[in-house]
């Protein structure tokens, strides 16, 4: 069987490679490495499709130095003994480590010693974000480089490319120009992903013309990052909470529909709802409550229907007044608690021991008269409000309540 495209043109030499001209353009620093014949551990990050293993094996090419490729996700310790074992033998061998964020503690406690010693020269790659998912061992000892997605030009180079060389399409194919902006426009950066694209749109073609309606047979949807890693599903969903905090309704809509490719409903809901507290809160308490409906409307007709109330509600969760109010004073209270606790006041406890006045439930004129909080930050006040109108209202029965004298002595107030 004869191998995908993709495959068959992976560069082997440092001017195949694609893009990235930071790193490999005339003063990057993997040139610089290839040409002073010097390497170091590094971990190449980035969305899928850019490059990362291919540059890998690249550098080990150009630099004539033997190579083992190992899957953080599946591969085992038998496969790093034998690793080992031949850079041992060899003196020096690069590592080339696909999912290298995925190595689990009793990977990297056997990969470290060789990576410190130089026997094992690692060269990761991956698409999460390696500050936060990378163990801090691992990174210390590695060089950290970017890798980002090719631009249009880029991706229009690539398939020009595999339509010309012999290991490709071999100049057999005619394509038409908006077949090839059709193709750059889908894939959003992924080089892998437009070859699969032209190789499907080849096989399909008839008289061996590509056309953008064969393009478009084979490709529905563009391409969407987000789906090659957590990050990038993260980061949809942290985007899509700042456009509504920020009244964006454009913008909400546009990653709601991104988040909506993916099928996962769950996040979203889960984000809406605590949108709705976070930014909204006390500015539209009654919206908080229609959140929740929208929610259980979307989850009883879920995707692709499901759109239709989340977008619905989502106009209105943008062009709602905001207010942090509620949460602010929360993580305020969060905060002091984190860092002490107090005693309370034993007449609140569910049931009072040595206490001379037991908490009175049928009292309820006087229930505003109790300290509830502990002594020692009996005046302490988390809460602080902003200006509309239903907090105003709420401010105003603070303010009220607030003159009267709170006391933990519970006979004198049920005396009075």
């Amino acid at each position: 069987m004869r191998e995908p495209l993709a495959f068959r043109l992976k560069p082997e030499h440092l001017e195949d490679i694609i893009g990235q001209k930071h790193l490999v353009g005339k003063d990057g620093i993997i040139r610089k490495c290839i040409e002073n014949n010097s390497l170091f551990s590094m971990i190449f990050f980035g969305p899928p499709g850019v490059g990362k293993t291919s540059l890998a094996k690249v550098i080990a090419n150009e630099m004539h130095l033997p190579y083992r490729e190992f899957n953080a996700t599946v591969g085992n310790k038998k496969d790093l003994d034998a690793i080992f074992l031949e850079a041992k033998l060899s003196g020096s061998l690069v590592l080339i480590c696909d999912e290298v964020h995925r190595l689990n503690k009793d990977k990297q406690d056997l990969l470290l010693p060789h990576v410190e010693n130089g026997s094992i020269i690692l060269i990761g790659a991956t698409t999460a974000n390696p500050y936060h998912s990378i163990n801090p061992a691992i990174r210390s000892r590695c060089h950290l480089f970017e890798l980002y997605p090719l631009d249009h030009d880029d991706i229009k180079e690539a398939i020009l490319k595999a339509l010309k060389n012999p290991k490709g399409l071999n100049d057999e194919y005619a394509i038409d120009e908006d077949a090839i902006d059709k193709i750059v426009d889908t894939v959003n950066g992924d080089i892998r992903f437009a070859l699969n694209i032209l190789e499907i749109a080849a096989l399909s073609s008839k008289d061996k013309h590509i056309s953008k309606e064969s393009v478009l047979e084979y490709c529905k949807f563009a391409n969407n990052r987000s789906f090659g890693s957590d990050d990038g599903h993260y980061n949809l969903l942290s985007a899509f909470q700042k456009s509504i905090r920020g009244s964006d309704v454009n913008a909400a809509l546009y990653y709601l529909a991104l988040l909506a490719q993916s099928g996962d409903l769950e996040s979203i809901i889960r984000r809406l709802l605590v949108i709705a507290y976070e930014d909204i809160g006390l500015a539209n308490p009654q919206l908080c409550a229609r959140t929740i409906s929208a929610c259980d409307a979307a989850e009883h007709v879920g995707f692709p229907e499901a759109i239709i109330p989340l977008g619905t509600h989502i106009i209105d969760l943008c062009l709602a007044p905001k207010s942090r109010t509620g949460a602010d004073s929360a993580h305020r209270a969060q905060a002091l608690v984190n860092e002490k606790t107090y005693e309370m006041p034993a007449y609140l406890h569910l049931t009072p021991v040595g206490v001379k006045v037991k908490y009175d439930y049928d009292n309820y004129d006087d229930f505003h008269k109790i300290q509830y909080l502990p002594d020692a930050i009996k005046d302490i006040e988390f809460v602080s409000f902003n200006h509309n109108k239903y907090e105003e209202m709420l401010k105003h029965n603070y303010e009220e309540l607030k003159k009267t004298k709170r006391s933990n002595d519970l006979g004198k107030i049920y005396k009075k």
